[in-house]
């Protein structure tokens, strides 16, 4: 089906942002300005007093999690997994995993999150049946704990995943092997992962560095860091990895990263409420090195609210950096948006350009928080929130069109959260 979205204020991929339209015809971007004679759209969306984005792309989630928001807060990394999640997550069945997942497809939704990538447990196939429910975009990977004793059938889990819905609903899904962290996955377990990974083709998605206590049980444990004793494993030797956090870099982590054209996915929100640190994004950027964001889960986080991390990447390094110009808020934007596309390994995603998929997120511009209307970007980024998400197009489907769902039931997912929630929490 061909669609025009009309009359719209387009923030386009050198940041300018001009009234427009975009043409889409069945799941791309057909073109953007003059219309056509011969362009006859059988959907006619006004875009007035509207912006139009690429749909944020959320680099890193375990989307399932949004079942312990708000159940274990305020604790450092190590005890906060040990003593309370990980407890409540070994009581979680099939149903909990598809309506945790659900919840957070409702999120993302109402917040105009149109691609994902998830790391979670057991049941990861409900996640995709979720997915493809929801009818967003998803990069799934089985999370994989190497000193678990059923380790080994982790990865066959993520073997049959892969096999089973990657390139799934039209394309719309993707698998990566999921190995959880250094401290959960010792080297000779990570070769197994590799092999496996490298078998099928498949990119990995991995937690780094997140806090110091990682680094420092490394060096006791291995007398490495773990960048340079991971790298011994030929984990990133293979199609490509997305390392979640990166907080706790050096020049030799440096190295590593550029060396395998690793992405990373900067979690600002997370790191801020577990005190795990500051990444050096900065340095990222500047070294060409792709930086994305991604909430993390909903339990550390406690949302899915990507404008939220884009305003924190915009906020939190310059602060940090004792400089304004650190992150400015159109590289912000990009972070959550095209950096996020080349993160998760999709091209042709995060950018409205002829040739990009249809994944456009649209924003009711109406509103104190948008006047005057001096800078859209900046606006975007410094003064609105998430209740600005109007409609939201997935793979040119309408998921989402002024508030009203058009795929989820909202009043069902929460009914079901809640049971599911109110049985693994006690």
């Amino acid at each position: 089906m061909k669609m025009l979205i009309k009359n719209v204020t387009a923030v386009l991929p050198d940041g300018s942002t001009p009234v427009t339209n975009i043409m889409i015809d069945k799941n791309q971007i057909a073109g953007l300005g003059e219309v056509p004679e011969d362009f006859r759209p059988a959907r006619v969306i006004d875009g007035t007093n509207h912006l139009a984005i690429p749909g944020f792309v959320n680099a890193h989630t375990h989307a399932s999690m949004t079942l312990l928001r708000s159940y274990a807060d305020d604790m450092a990394l190590m005890d906060w997994l040990n003593k309370e999640i990980w407890p409540a997550e070994a009581k979680m069945k099939d149903e909990d995993i598809y309506w945790g997942a659900m919840l957070a497809m409702l999120e993302m939704l109402r917040t105009g999150t149109t691609t994902y990538a998830d790391m979670y447990g057991p049941w990861m196939e409900r996640v995709a049946e979720a997915t493809i429910d929801a009818g967003l975009r998803g990069v799934l990977s089985r999370g994989i704990i190497g000193v678990a004793p059923d380790g080994e059938q982790k990865i066959q889990e993520n073997v049959d995943l892969f096999r089973q819905y990657n390139g799934a609903a039209d394309g719309r899904l993707k698998v990566m092997f999921g190995p959880h962290a250094p401290y959960t996955c010792p080297p000779k377990f990570l070769e197994k992962v590799a092999a496996a990974a490298r078998d099928l083709g498949a990119e990995i998605h991995i937690h780094m560095h997140e806090t110091m206590d990682e680094i420092n049980g490394s060096l006791k444990e291995y007398g490495e860091r773990p960048f340079t004793w991971v790298e011994k494993t030929g984990l990133f030797d293979g199609k490509g990895v997305l390392a979640a956090h990166c907080v706790h870099l050096d020049d030799s982590d440096f190295s590593i990263i550029k060396k395998h054209n690793i992405r990373v996915a900067h979690n600002p929100g997370s790191n801020m409420k577990l005190a795990s640190g500051v990444a050096p994004v900065p340095r990222l950027l500047k070294e060409g090195i792709v930086t994305a964001l991604g909430t993390d889960g909903a339990s550390s986080n406690n949302n899915l609210d990507m404008l939220e991390e884009v305003n924190l990447a915009a906020m939190l390094h310059k602060v940090n950096e004792s400089d304004p110009l650190a992150v400015p808020a159109f590289t912000a934007l990009q972070m959550g948006t095209e950096f996020g596309g080349k993160a998760v390994g999709i091209s042709d995603i995060g950018r409205l350009e002829q040739g990009y998929k249809a994944d456009i997120t649209l924003l009711n511009m109406q509103g104190p928080a948008w006047c005057p209307r001096n800078n859209p970007v900046s606006l975007l980024v410094y003064s609105a929130n998430a209740s600005a998400v109007d409609t939201v197009i997935v793979d040119g489907r309408i998921l989402m069109e002024k508030h009203e769902l058009k795929t989820l039931d909202e009043e069902r997912i929460l009914f079901e959260a809640q049971r599911c929630a109110d049985r693994i929490t006690k």
